[in-house]
């Protein structure tokens, strides 16, 4: 007989807090109270516990609870309280806080000089990653939590983040990478007047197959191989001593900078922007057709068969129709054909670059939002907040990117031999 599952009763603590939550609900509608802003259901929760945490905090201080008589002779009590509003998550908060005669207390939930709680910046800061500009937050934060800020106030939270940006960027890195991506995304900032700047983006996938951004830079007008060459000397500085595979565009003399960089490195042309580059060369009408007649060129078991597909495109009616097609994949040629000699699993793995798009198409909102950014400095604020929410390095199931990556890993291992070290 098959084993039965039994479901997995709530916790009592759970059935606590749901009971509580449905009665205050329930009484917020009957007296029609709102849960934010002033006078707001929550607001008022959050009112009462803080200040239930502050008076625990202060008999932790004393030694004795409120009205305790071991406190007589104790050398210190209680004397009043002091008025202080906090921002938070539920919004502004008036708060009691409690005081001591000889003015040693301390607290530790709510600070003395602190006007906001920790959740609160958080806040701001995840507003200011999706590219909401000091305004629109302001505007957010005084609809939503009734709470007025100043946009100095946001200034300084959103600018606590530039030493942990620094730290972060300079990190030390994982000596071999099986894949790193690099692809640049470009973004208006103000020098002078408003000029497009290409934001160098490194992208690795390591030996568990996650992903993680290794870093950002702003270059001069206009990508170049002599930045890329920069860039990736700061990565090999960081400690990436080899690189397996790169993908990459296809940019004049990028291939040369890796190599010079990771002389072993296997430099691939990213199908993705190969099929991209050919799809916008073409009328729309006509992507049904031209589709799988990319796709056979791509997916051909050999460079061979690859070749042969590439003739009878350019012999149909689409390569005559489209010349430019077929020279844009003559031209990448030598940088593409290195993938017909990967298996299948490394295939899959190079090929889906999704999990790259996906960071690029969440950067592109955040800057998109903005229109354009002050500083250089400004602009990397926001992409690493983006990159920050997006990727933890250490969370498996969000930054995955294959589903059978130990499949794949083994094939790594058996085509680049032992430069693989797998611990």
């Amino acid at each position: 007989m098959a084993d039965k599952t039994e479901p997995v009763a709530p916790a009592a603590g759970d059935e606590m807090v749901n009971e509580v939550a449905g009665r205050l609900l329930d009484q917020a509608d009957a007296s029609g109270v709102a849960l934010l802003g002033e006078g707001g259901l929550l607001t008022e929760i959050t009112k009462a516990v803080l200040e239930r945490a502050l008076e625990a905090e202060m008999s932790e201080h004393l030694g004795y609870e409120r009205g305790d008589l071991a406190g007589h002779g104790s050398g210190n009590s209680r004397n009043g309280s002091s008025p202080k509003t906090v921002l938070t998550d539920a919004g502004a908060i008036a708060l009691s806080v409690p005081r001591d005669r000889n003015g040693e207390f301390e607290p530790r939930l709510v600070p003395k000089n602190a006007r906001r709680l920790s959740g609160f910046n958080d806040r701001i800061l995840s507003l200011y990653a999706r590219g909401m500009s000091v305004r629109d937050i302001r505007s957010h934060l005084a609809q939503i939590y009734g709470v007025e800020v100043s946009p100095d106030l946001i200034s300084k939270v959103t600018d606590a983040v530039v030493d942990e940006l620094v730290t972060w960027q300079n990190r030390p890195l994982d000596a071999v990478w099986p894949i790193i991506y690099i692809d640049a995304l470009w973004v208006k900032i103000r020098s002078g007047s408003v000029t497009s700047k290409p934001v160098y983006l490194a992208v690795g996938v390591d030996m568990d197959g996650r992903k993680d951004v290794l870093g950002l830079w702003v270059g001069s007008e206009g990508e170049g191989a002599t930045t890329w060459m920069a860039v990736l000397s700061e990565l090999r500085n960081r400690g990436v001593e080899d690189v397996c595979i790169v993908a990459c565009d296809g940019l004049k003399g990028l291939p040369e900078a890796i190599t010079a960089t990771w002389p072993r490195a296997t430099v691939q042309t990213c199908v993705i922007h190969l099929t991209r580059a050919s799809l916008r060369l073409s009328s729309a009408r006509d992507h049904s057709q031209l589709v799988p007649a990319l796709k056979a060129i791509y997916a051909a078991p050999t460079e061979q068969a690859a070749e042969q597909a590439l003739n009878e495109f350019e012999a149909s009616d689409l390569g005559q129709r489209y010349p430019a097609i077929v020279r844009t994949w003559r031209s990448a040629w030598p940088e593409f054909t290195p993938y017909l000699a990967f298996p299948p699993a490394i295939r899959t793995v190079v090929y889906s670059t999704n999990m790259v798009e996906s960071i690029n198409s969440r950067l592109r909102k955040a800057t998109r939002n903005r229109g354009h950014f002050p500083s250089d400095q400004a602009a990397l604020k926001v992409l690493y907040l983006a990159v920050r929410e997006q990727i933890n390095p250490k969370a498996r199931d969000a930054n995955h990117v294959a589903a059978h990556w130990k499949e794949a890993l083994n094939q790594f291992s058996l085509f680049f031999e032992d430069r693989l070290s797998i611990q």
